[in-house]
């Protein structure tokens, strides 16, 4: 058994997970597991460059973690860090910071890696409850700069990475709240174009067990579940029928900042996001034809602490 520290660190959030792992018996057992919004892709599509403040903010999360890492005597720690800092010119800025903080350099991963981590994260479980031979699976994590698409069984067999994400996609059209029709029409005709540059790779359309992954599909299925605050054991594989996602979305980009806010299991730094999220999910379940999607609260920060484990092994 091997205690590992997982940090994945994208365009809206840092997250931290430290976990005993045991390849052999194929368990990864929680010790301790936190978000923090930081928001570091703030402004990056717009200017190619990680602005100051996010610089600050992620860096203060990465120095809590720190001390959570040295409490709990870790072994092994892997920093990864996905679509914010593959975009920023300056990212030489954000690598010097974190290993100053932590002592270990981030990953920049690309988004092949990505889907992997995030597959093996979301299915590792989901698997070991199938007969040989049991369902394959289409991940969508659906981050603050991109959304990773994967398709496997045991292993993954296609995936691809586009550049759609809440964060992105909100900057980018700016919706107001309640949005107009027409933002809702652009930021649609967007996933439109990146569903298609995904099919090319990826079998969207074939039937499978649609698995969705991280904030905004999570958040969405607190709402639809009624939770007056955010649960994660009530969440974890839930299954979210197309009819609820569908009037979710549509409540959101009809609701105002308050609103939003208003909601119990909603976290802050998602108010301003989570309408282009909730879409962005919307329109994969209608082009994969999906009836339900099973919710994962197990992602890449879980295939990060697998990976790591299985690297020493």
């Amino acid at each position: 058994m091997t205690r590992v520290a997982a940090v994945d660190c994208g365009t809206n959030s840092i997250r931290l997970l430290v976990a005993d792992v045991d390849p052999a018996a194929g368990t990864l057992t929680t010790l301790d597991r936190r978000m923090t919004i930081v928001r570091l892709g703030q402004g990056v599509d717009r200017t190619g460059r990680l602005a100051p403040e996010a610089l600050e903010r992620t860096f203060a999360a990465c120095r809590e973690y720190a001390g959570v890492i040295a409490e709990l005597g870790v072994e092994r720690t892997r920093f990864v860090a996905t679509s914010a800092s593959r975009d920023a010119e300056n990212r030489d800025e954000f690598v010097r910071g974190v290993v100053g903080i932590l002592g270990v350099e981030p990953e920049v991963i690309t988004g092949d890696q990505e889907a992997e981590f995030s597959f093996t994260g979301a299915t590792k479980e989901l698997g070991a409850d199938d007969e040989a031979g049991g369902p394959e699976y289409l991940v969508v994590d659906i981050g603050g700069g991109s959304t990773e698409f994967v398709v496997g069984r045991d292993h993954v067999t296609a995936a691809r990475s586009v550049d759609v994400g809440c964060v992105r996609l909100t900057e980018r059209h700016a919706p107001d709240s309640p949005a107009t029709a027409a933002q809702v029409a652009a930021i649609r005709a967007d996933v439109e174009a990146a569903l298609d540059l995904a099919g090319e790779t990826v079998p969207i359309r074939e039937p499978r067990m649609l698995v969705g992954l991280a904030g905004s599909v999570t958040t969405v299925a607190a709402i639809a579940l009624g939770l007056d605050a955010y649960d994660p054991s009530a969440i974890h594989r839930a299954r979210i029928p197309y009819e609820q996602v569908k009037a979710i979305s549509e409540r959101l980009f009809a609701a105002t900042h308050d609103e939003k806010a208003a909601i119990g299991p909603m976290h802050p730094g998602r108010v301003d996001v989570i309408a282009v999220g909730a879409l962005v999910l919307l329109m994969v379940m209608e082009r994969a034809g999906a009836s339900e999607v099973v919710v994962s609260e197990h992602d890449i920060l879980d295939g990060i602490a697998w990976h790591t484990a299985l690297a020493g092994a």
